[in-house]
């Protein structure tokens, strides 16, 4: 995306870049969260040196004191007592430097605000950032409602690069709720930047280059492709998340790339002689008991060894039994987190086992006499 050279920093990635950079990481990026301009940085020993390094910072500059804030911290190994006596502290420095410069101070709101601010602690320094997403990135803006227990749509794309999904693969998703797993797969292989059908923060900023974002926006749209270069199936057994699903397939202008039907998952066969099955089924915390699920699981993996032979499974699950419970050897186990829930990502290679193979020679031989 324009960027040559990135650092670890704690919870996410740094880099250097000019604005418009900034404007199209927001709007293509399948997998950040949210990304943040550093704006400060200070050393602190007290609460006192926090308000100093905010009250020193341009804020009038990069918004108007008639739009609403809301400050975040969060902090590691910070030796201060309280993190919240911290926010207000921030927030006094800001409100007062407004007040300063502008003779007007920004509300707070928690809820909604207009611009967001963040802070992050280690044990002697502060970092302040103004937050250029806004909403969290996942949020497309295609989603009118969701269903129970959905996952976030850069976690989806994150697990189809896992995968090693292209979009030349076909691609199944046999348990998709309200539809984010082939979503993003169509988004991807129709080259739809994600952020197309929303707002962001860097939108409310003075220094916001309107005619440069527009220009941005306008190659997105003319990169698209008219048509997927594969087939993307999709399934529920859940009427309501199916219409859920279509409806938002019909939002992101791709309800045609999708074949989304509604059915239970032990009745689909194959749709090809080979692809990638990504299922995100219910584990336990979710939608189901424990157990439903000692007796859901073995069928699962009877399903997967008798009508996806050739094929690549990939469940994620935070239910550590799955492997022994569908009867599969995985051959690759990814640690990740959906929300706070720690789970893995398992890689299954369906291959045809000795019994299955000398039944099918049989039944083969059998033809022939």
């Amino acid at each position: 995306m324009g960027v040559s050279e990135t650092n670890r920093v704690e919870g996410g990635v740094g880099f250097h870049a000019p604005w418009t950079i900034m404007y199209r990481i927001n709007l293509h990026s399948r997998l950040a969260s949210r990304i943040l301009w550093k704006v400060g940085y200070a050393s602190y020993r007290t609460e006192h040196d926090i308000y100093r390094a905010a009250y020193g910072l341009s804020w009038p500059d990069w918004f108007t004191p008639a739009q609403t804030i809301k400050v975040k911290v969060s902090a590691h190994r910070c030796p201060l007592s309280s993190l919240d006596f911290v926010t207000l502290r921030i927030k006094d420095a800001v409100c007062d430097k407004f007040v300063a410069v502008r003779g007007r101070r920004p509300t707070v709101n928690t809820h909604m605000p207009d611009i967001r601010l963040d802070a992050f602690l280690d044990e002697e320094s502060i970092t302040l950032y103004l937050d250029t997403s806004g909403e969290g990135l996942f949020k497309r803006g295609h989603r009118a409602m969701s269903v129970d227990a959905p996952i976030r749509e850069n976690l989806a794309a994150g697990l189809l690069q896992l995968a090693g999904w292209t979009p030349q693969d076909t691609l199944l998703d046999p348990m998709c709720g309200s539809g984010t797993i082939p979503l993003e797969a169509a988004l991807f292989a129709r080259h739809i930047a994600p952020g197309l059908s929303r707002r962001f923060a860097f939108e409310r900023l003075i220094v916001h280059d309107h005619a440069q974002w527009n220009q941005v926006r306008y190659a997105a749209r003319a990169a698209q492709h008219s048509r997927i270069p594969s087939v993307v199936y999709a399934s529920d057994h859940d009427g309501a998340a199916i219409s859920v699903a279509q409806r938002t397939f019909r939002n992101a202008g791709v309800e045609t790339d999708i074949r989304l039907r509604q059915s239970e998952l032990l009745d689909l066969d194959a749709p090809d002689k080979q692809g990638i099955l990504v299922i995100n089924p219910p584990y336990g915390v979710r939608l189901r008991s424990r157990d439903q699920l000692e007796d859901f699981y073995p069928k699962m993996g009877d399903w997967l060894k008798q009508r996806f032979m050739g094929w690549r499974a990939y469940i994620l699950t935070a239910d550590l039994r799955l492997p022994k419970l569908i009867g599969l050897a995985p051959s690759k186990r990814t640690p990740l987190f959906n929300g706070s829930l720690e789970c893995r990502f398992y890689e299954f290679k369906i291959v045809e086992g000795p019994m299955r193979k000398q039944a099918r020679l049989a039944r083969a031989t059998a033809k022939t006499m």
